[in-house]
């Protein structure tokens, strides 16, 4: 017998002879975490533990030689010589603020667990965004997070590594959002777990690459003015209907939650 929760946007249960093994998540979201899960870009944040919470200039302007992820183990290596550890580190990480209407879409998405598998893939650290959703409370909702590995060394400096090598020109050498997607869609494919909709919600460029890969049944929730948002946008001018996925801006979370908890009504 099929019938629909009490409340709004509460999940459908089936209850029958036979269903005691608990149904796999009808949906995939899949995040990002600097500004969008959190407000701000962490790797800006914790310059806030420089001295005079700024870096000096030739660091500044080594931005330009190499990855973005080696002169962020330039700027770790400083902050580590500055006497910078892992307390100030933590400190920093867990009071970036939450992106507005943030936490009404985490309270949304725990009162309706069972329906969706939970993502993070992020070109931040580990660290940082583990003693994020720690502080917030919601670290529990995510199946699983790719990041860049980070740890603290002997000397107590934070360290930094690339998550992995690829071959799409359009993405930093160090990650590939749309390659980590795709291979984590066919994993869960092989462990029999297919998703009805894939939900992508970012803010940047390198989550434009992922995103041109979802299907006509998909949304992408790019953050309303950012890199991420142009692009589809500028990509509908180019090719009409080249970008599949239904296009959900946001500029407060809400707007994801009030998308999702439509969905599950008209399901119900």
């Amino acid at each position: 017998m099929r019938r629909c929760c009490e409340g709004v946007g509460l999940p459908c249960l089936f209850k029958g002879v036979g269903m005691a093994n608990p149904r796999p998540p009808r949906y995939l979201l899949v995040f990002d975490f600097d500004e969008t899960i959190v407000d701000e870009n962490s790797d800006d944040s914790v310059v806030r533990a420089a001295p005079g919470q700024a870096l000096p200039e030739p660091l500044r302007q080594s931005l330009h030689q190499g990855s973005y992820n080696e002169y962020m183990q330039r700027v770790l290596a400083f902050l580590g010589d500055n006497g910078v550890r892992v307390g100030d580190f933590k400190a920093i990480y867990e009071n970036i603020p939450l992106s507005p209407g943030m936490p009404e879409l985490f309270q949304f998405l725990s009162k309706n667990h069972e329906l969706f598998e939970i993502i993070l893939i992020s070109d931040a650290n580990m660290f940082g965004i583990e003693a994020k959703l720690r502080a917030a409370g919601v670290y529990s909702l995510f199946r699983k997070i790719f990041s860049n590995p980070s740890s603290f060394d002997k000397r107590g400096y934070l360290t930094l590594g690339p998550y992995h090598s690829h071959k799409c020109l359009d993405c930093p050498a160090n990650m590939c959002k749309r390659k980590i997607l795709t291979e984590y869609l066919a994993e869960r494919a092989q462990e029999e777990v297919e998703f009805e909709r894939v939900f992508y919600v970012g803010d940047g460029a390198n989550d434009f690459c992922p995103s041109v890969t979802l299907t006509s049944a998909d949304v992408a929730f790019p953050r309303k003015g950012y890199p991420m948002h142009r692009m589809t946008q500028e990509m509908e001018k180019k090719q009409p209907g080249a970008f599949q996925a239904t296009v959900v801006p946001w500029e407060s979370a809400t707007e994801v939650a009030r998308y999702l908890q439509e969905l599950l009504k008209k399901k119900c």
